[in-house]
């Protein structure tokens, strides 16, 4: 069940599903999407890195060595066509849920992964942001474990968001942790 869209995003979407977590417990996991920022940003690097390859790949051997050698060009623009659609597909396929014991990460579009954080097992919880993620008004939340197979990341959120999420996930995590 996916209840999470790229119209349930945003700070008020994440309050409403932290608060309906309780109502989760017992049940099916409330999912939130990530922002569709994540989405325009990724397809704006898509198009400036592969526009680049495609003009010099047709412009190149176009002006050297004749018109007929822009077929060049061809190839990497049928990649960024290819890559555009699935640029939606991973964003859309990105989503994580906040339960009573655990934080639920769910991504990708031919191999699925669900890595489940136990708040007890969190060490540290980062809010990173890149000069292009700035840019977009987007951070990502990092969590640490004792175990490195088990580090997670959610790209692409709103920076309040991000705060909102880092807060709790190291209040969870420290009432959790103290239990141990």
């Amino acid at each position: 069940m996916d209840t999470g869209s790229p119209q349930d995003t945003g700070p008020d979407a994440a309050q409403d599903a932290a608060q309906g977590m309780a109502g989760a417990a017992g049940g099916e996991p409330v999912w939130i999407a990530l922002p569709p920022g994540l989405l325009k940003m990724r397809r704006l690097l898509l198009v400036v890195w592969l526009g680049l390859i495609t003009l010099a790949a047709g412009l190149v051997p176009g002006l050297l060595a004749g018109p007929a050698w822009a077929a060049f060009a061809l190839p990497p623009l049928a990649l960024l066509v290819w890559g555009w659609v699935m640029t939606e597909r991973n964003w859309r396929s990105w989503r994580y849920a906040e339960r009573a014991d655990d934080l639920l990460i769910s991504r990708g579009v031919l191999w699925r992964e669900e890595t489940v954080v136990p708040y007890g097992r969190m060490q540290l919880v980062e809010v990173t942001s890149g000069p292009v993620e700035r840019h977009f008004g987007l951070a990502s939340v990092q969590l640490h474990t004792a175990a490195a197979a088990t580090d997670a990341t959610i790209p692409g959120l709103d920076p309040a968001e991000a705060e909102r999420l880092r807060d709790r996930l190291t209040e969870l995590g420290e009432a959790r942790s103290a239990g141990l």
